[in-house]
């Protein structure tokens, strides 16, 4: 009982915490790439993908949390979804990697959070899978878990992410509006120096490319010289990696996930995933040596999942051919880019572990400097 009040206690503070919807980069007047964004600039925007969250903030020391991704609302265990991994450095613990390579698929839902809790979260997808209906007979499951390490704010040796935090957020999650910034598993994260977090974005082809959506959704933690729209943001504010300003070097790590409902197959949801790591890059990321910087792509185009038992001997899958594929590079590289933006963005002021404090983003200042290259570009 003191057990299930505590956790009562913990979700109430979390319900308050919450950042209010709204503190993203286009609010302020900047709209990085030449795709158009989704409804939502979300994830959410790819038809089916949902989010949840589930924020542990207790005391001084505990700043962490989960964030889960379900490419649809579906038996996801029944009916898996095409997908690749990408490693742009491999400083990580991503589990289910060999068998995502291996067969091209996912199984569970997508779940990251901070590193000393990937086991825990790995028994919760276990859980949630064999308790799903029509799982009786299930004794294998692939579960796809990926993390930051949230050290500098979260008590992290602590391991206070718990089977129930991770159910939490797997059956919250809904389509629409995501929550961006210090929420889930970005609650203890930092980004070039700044408060870091969740953020997401989307691009939405134009109906000669296709009409396809890509919606990108981040976990930032790492380091570099922070740009924005191409201007040398860390630069001018003369805080980045390895400069007296900022505490440690560009170690960190991001998570990246892509979903997108064009009919891709696994060969080609990896060539997208690379070009993630190219927005990771627009941003000034460098995955430094200790950065474990990953992209878990997928599709729900529905004429292409994968069914389990199968549908028969023969697949008659319809797919892009490569050709096709360059607008979804672009649609990615800029969802990317912007999801990181949005991260930082939408962060608060979180002070932590052992009085550690990271400062958000100064927006004000920031928006002024673009504001002010943008005008010397077009005199």
């Amino acid at each position: 009982m003191k057990r299930l009040i505590l956790l009562m206690l913990v979700h109430v503070f979390i319900i308050g915490y919450l950042p209010a919807q709204g503190n993203r980069l286009r609010d302020y007047g900047v709209s990085p790439g030449v795709l158009n964004t989704g409804e939502y600039n979300a994830i959410t925007d790819v038809p089916g993908v949902l989010v949840g969250h589930s924020t542990i903030i207790e005391g001084k020391n505990v700043r962490t949390g989960v964030t889960a991704i379900k490419p649809h609302s579906e038996n996801i265990y029944r009916l898996k979804v095409p997908a690749a991994v990408y490693i742009g450095n491999g400083y990580g613990k991503l589990t289910g990697i060999s068998q995502v390579k291996e067969l091209g698929n996912i199984e569970t839902p997508l779940v990251l959070t901070n590193t000393m809790s990937v086991p825990a979260a790995f028994e919760a997808l276990i859980t949630y899978t064999i308790n799903e209906p029509g799982n009786g007979n299930v004794r294998s499951v692939n579960c796809v878990v990926g993390e930051t390490n949230d050290g500098y704010l979260n008590d992290i040796r602590g391991r206070h992410v718990e089977e129930e935090h991770v159910l939490a957020a797997i059956n919250n999650a809904k389509g629409g509006l995501v929550k961006e910034g210090n929420v889930g598993a970005g609650t203890g994260t930092v980004c070039f120096g700044f408060k870091g977090g969740i953020g997401t974005s989307s691009r939405v082809l134009p109906s000669s490319l296709g009409g396809y959506t890509v919606g990108v959704l981040v976990q930032t933690n790492f380091g570099g010289v922070l740009q924005i729209d191409g201007i040398p943001v860390g630069e001018e504010l003369e805080k980045f990696s390895f400069s007296r300003n900022v505490n440690s070097g560009a170690d960190g790590s991001c998570m990246i996930v892509v979903a997108t409902d064009a009919p891709v197959d696994a060969r080609n949801l990896e060539r997208i995933a690379k070009r993630a790591i190219m927005g990771l890059a627009r941003t000034g990321g460098i995955a430094s040596n200790g950065s474990g910087d990953y992209v878990i792509a997928f599709s729900v185009a529905e004429e292409n999942l994968i069914a389990n038992p199968g549908r028969g001997r023969i697949l008659d899958n319809r797919f892009l051919p490569n050709a096709s594929v360059s607008p979804l590079f672009l649609a990615t590289i800029e969802a990317t880019e912007e999801a990181i933006l949005n991260s930082l963005f939408a962060a608060e002021t979180m002070e932590g572990y052992n009085g550690h404090r990271v400062e958000t983003i100064p927006v004000d200042r920031v928006i002024d400097m673009i504001k002010e290259y943008k005008k010397q570009d077009n005199e």
